[in-house]
């Protein structure tokens, strides 16, 4: 509890060691994952150069189950953050106006990503001189192509797809039932109101498994430096290049033009609000498990929680310009370099067009392997080609999660700043606080504030 100002100032005076006026200092979130980068990459140095198999399990183990945490929680968060959200919309004006603008958007900023990937691709031809070659492809478990992805949106029954983690379908479901809570009006009240209790449920639950994100980046870079080593992520460097510098050029570049020009607010602004989310992203790889962070900073940045609510489980389910427009246009023609295949202009088109409509099959979960498999199908790409890829994809991976999640954050920015519903006052005041204040504590000055919407974690 906060101490009053009187009792306060002795008790800063004493000697720091002992005594009742000792205080642990407390270190920032972003110095504990900084610190878990750096003590990973050292232990899966040392596990792979020593041959430590059981260092490798450890790490793998530790990283695995940070991960398999944050997927406990993916199918009722997206339920019922999907339905609240539909519902809190009726609390927006002109809320089919928002979003049809907010889809829009999401559209626009898609398209804008797998062209900068197609360009430094067909620039740098990633699949040249890796000394890769077919035989290093195996063909992929988990194959996407647009009749799956069509008839696979609605489920058999409301079981499976919780069971098996299938997001669309749990998206779909979600969608139907807020609506139809939307036409019952009143008598929807009750199911609204346990279902609002539910996600402040999850998302308390949720917050735990986000503070352990330092000791997961421990495990998730280590197994990935153990297991794969420095000559293996050689063999792919100008693609793993090509990955990082189109999500920064995307990230760094054309979002801070659309802040400047089209919502005309300080793009360095926006980047302070959001980096506690954008840094989350990085280490967990998952859209969805950041997802409550991504609302809590977009409101922090002035965008309305009650449009915020509706718009970043939106994003987070369906925005992936990362996974789903920069990877896939440079994966495809690293994969028809390796195949020794010709894309024309209208391969190149169809992979824009795959990156903009088939983007909800990544349904932010770790990894983009249906999206890519539904690109490469959809080319008529060998499917093997998923399986060279899948030895560098963790790596790869934290980038295109923090892309996501960056635009997750942004397009709704710009959707208020162009409606004229953005709080300029909170945008301009918004900081880069740590990210477990998000939480909420046992500290007063970090407490959400009573009344708060909950958030769609």
């Amino acid at each position: 509890m906060s101490a009053n100002p009187a009792s306060a100032a002795p008790e800063a005076e004493q000697p720091t060691g002992s005594g009742p006026g000792f205080r642990i200092p407390k270190v920032p979130f972003w110095a504990q994952i900084v610190a878990g980068l750096v003590l990973g990459v050292l232990l899966g140095w040392l596990a792979r150069s020593q041959d430590l198999g059981w260092l490798v399990t450890t790490l793998d183990e530790i990283g695995s189950l940070f991960v398999q945490l944050l997927k406990l929680a993916v199918a009722p968060l997206v339920f019922f953050a999907i339905l609240v959200s539909i519902t809190n919309l009726r609390q927006v004006n002109n809320a089919a106006r928002l979003a049809t603008r907010t889809l829009l958007w999401f559209m626009i900023t898609s398209l804008i990503a797998v062209a900068i990937g197609l360009t430094i691709g067909l620039v740098t031809n990633p699949g040249s001189g890796t000394g890769l070659t077919p035989k290093d492809g195996k063909l992929s478990d988990t194959k996407g192509s647009w009749i799956d992805f069509l008839t696979g949106i609605v489920p058999d029954n409301v079981i499976t797809p919780f069971t098996e983690l299938n997001v669309l379908q749990i998206v779909f479901m979600a969608a139907v039932a807020g609506i139809a809570a939307l036409k019952l009006g009143e008598k929807a009240k009750p199911i609204l109101t346990l279902s609002q209790s539910i996600l402040e449920l999850l998302q308390k639950a949720l917050w735990w498994v986000i503070r352990l994100a330092p000791i997961g980046t421990v495990g998730l870079i280590g197994y990935a430096i153990a297991d794969y080593g420095w000559d293996l992520i050689g063999k792919y460097a100008t693609f793993t290049a090509d990955v990082y510098i189109g999500c920064a050029l995307v990230m760094f570049g054309v979002y801070p033009l659309l802040l400047a020009t089209v919502a005309k607010v300080s793009p360095l602004q926006f980047f302070k609000g959001a980096w506690p989310a954008i840094q989350l992203a990085f280490v967990s790889r998952s859209s969805v498990g950041t997802m409550p962070v991504t609302q809590r900073v977009t409101e922090r940045l002035g965008v309305p929680k009650e449009y915020a609510s509706f718009a970043v489980p939106f994003g987070a389910t369906t925005k992936m310009d990362g996974c789903a427009a920069i990877y896939p246009a440079l994966a495809a023609i690293f994969i028809a370099q390796i195949f020794d295949v010709q894309l024309g202009i209208g391969d190149y088109l169809l992979i824009a067009f795959v990156s903009v409509i088939g983007s909800a099959a990544t349904a932010g979960l770790t990894g983009a392997t249906v999206m890519l498999t539904l690109t490469l199908s959809t080319l008529g790409l060998p499917l093997e080609g998923v399986g060279l890829l899948m030895a560098i994809d963790p790596i790869l991976d934290m980038i295109r999660t923090a892309t996501n999640v960056a635009g997750q954050a942004l397009v709704p920015v710009i959707v208020a700043a162009r409606e004229k519903i953005l709080d300029h006052d909170a945008y301009n005041s918004a900081s880069s606080s740590p990210v477990d204040a998000f939480g909420g504590t046992d500290r007063d000055e970090v407490a959400e504030p009573k009344g708060a919407v909950p958030v769609t974690a």
